[in-house]
């Protein structure tokens, strides 16, 4: 979520390499080390397709190895996920000034970014994310941007990056990576913020990301696991102070139209669009499905600055939306944050959330 709350760490020199995709669907690696192919041993039917997933808006990847990482890859040890989906990398793409930017790689053309990289890929090498191939769609600058990390024992058949799969450029922004599975489509996206006025940076562009997300989910051949920071609380459930975030205003500004006022996130316009994606595109939310209680302490995956009037003020935000297909393979779907001290989002203002389903099992044939 655009942090409108929370002042932003400074980012200084740093030190580390990244990864790289020549192709769209050829992983980034960066020379980091693994064994190829780690897959199920002792005679237990080889697993196709990931099972358990992670998402996880960062704040900033480099800010999170440079501060959280051993707490992060602890619990990252112990979930075990087959994917990793983060979002709000803020890491800038690869290109000189003035030049054509690479969205697959991370840059490197001067002193501090090649720094920079260093930092991230020895991080990146160490375990359990050696274990990962790495894809990237990164932001020109340091915003936005986001990641996928896929077990090696598992391999996409196809990966892009922009919402419609046959063109090979990336979104601006580097919002979104599509990994095509045998069995379903893997989508990790930062959704734009919806701001607080009426111009073609805010509103409107949620206005047509909306639409844009709508005609995709209308168009797919396959079932979709779509993850990632959404930027929307769905219902009032979704959040800890339904009265506060509807009546927030940002300078006393109000909105001419009463549906698009209130906080970025949970204005009726966003939350009705987002209606209309999970009804018609038939998406189950899969943390609501598990979960149909409000939970003050565990149930939002976003937290106001604690220091401020957005103390202990929380939203939902992300997600797993799973097709209605996949709907009764769901296992478990939680968040991992809780409280108002933020404990469990290893600096960020995200904590992760995590999917697990049941392999799928096939149909015996009809006689």
């Amino acid at each position: 979520m655009k942090r409108f709350f929370k002042p932003v760490e400074k980012e200084g020199s740093f030190k580390k390499p990244a990864l790289s995709a020549p192709c769209a669907s050829a992983p980034v690696d960066g020379g980091i080390a693994g064994a190829e192919g780690e897959g199920e041993a002792g005679g237990k039917p080889e697993q196709k397709d990931p099972l358990k997933f992670l998402t996880w808006n960062a704040n900033s990847l480099l800010l999170r190895v440079k501060n959280n990482w051993p707490e992060f890859s602890r619990f990252v040890q112990s979930l075990d996920p087959d994917a990793i989906c983060v979002q709000e990398v803020r890491m800038p793409a690869a290109g000189s000034k003035g030049a054509p930017k690479n969205p697959s790689e991370l840059k490197d053309d001067s002193s501090s970014s090649r720094e920079e990289k260093k930092v991230l890929l020895r991080a990146l090498s160490s375990p359990p994310f050696r274990n990962y191939h790495v894809w990237w769609s990164l932001s020109d600058t340091k915003y936005g941007g986001t990641a996928l990390f896929v077990k090696k024992q598992f391999q996409p058949k196809k990966v892009s990056f922009f919402l419609n799969r046959a063109a090979s450029k990336h979104e601006p922004d580097g919002r979104v990576i599509i990994a095509e599975f045998e069995s379903y489509l893997l989508l990790n996206t930062y959704v734009p913020n919806n701001g607080w006025k009426d111009d073609e940076n805010s509103f409107q562009r949620r206005r047509k990301w909306d639409q844009r997300m709508l005609d995709f989910v209308l168009q797919l051949e396959k079932p979709l696991i779509w993850c990632g920071d959404l930027n929307v609380s769905h219902q009032e459930i979704d959040v800890s102070h339904p009265d506060f975030f509807s009546n927030a205003k940002l300078n006393g500004y109000t909105p001419p139209d009463a549906r698009d006022r209130g906080q970025p996130g949970f204005t009726l316009a966003e939350r009705d669009r987002f209606s209309k994606i999970l009804s018609q595109g038939k998406l189950i939310d899969a943390y609501r499905f598990v979960h149909k209680e409000k939970d003050m302490e565990r149930g939002f995956s976003w937290s106001g600055n604690p220091v401020g009037k957005y103390r202990g003020k929380r939203m939902r935000i992300d997600y797993f939306l799973v097709s209605e297909q996949l709907k009764d393979r769901i296992v478990a779907c939680d968040l991992h944050g809780h409280g108002i001290e933020q404990e469990g989002f290893y600096g960020s203002d995200h904590c992760p959330v995590s999917l697990e389903l049941s392999p799928e099992t096939l149909e015996p044939n009809a006689s």
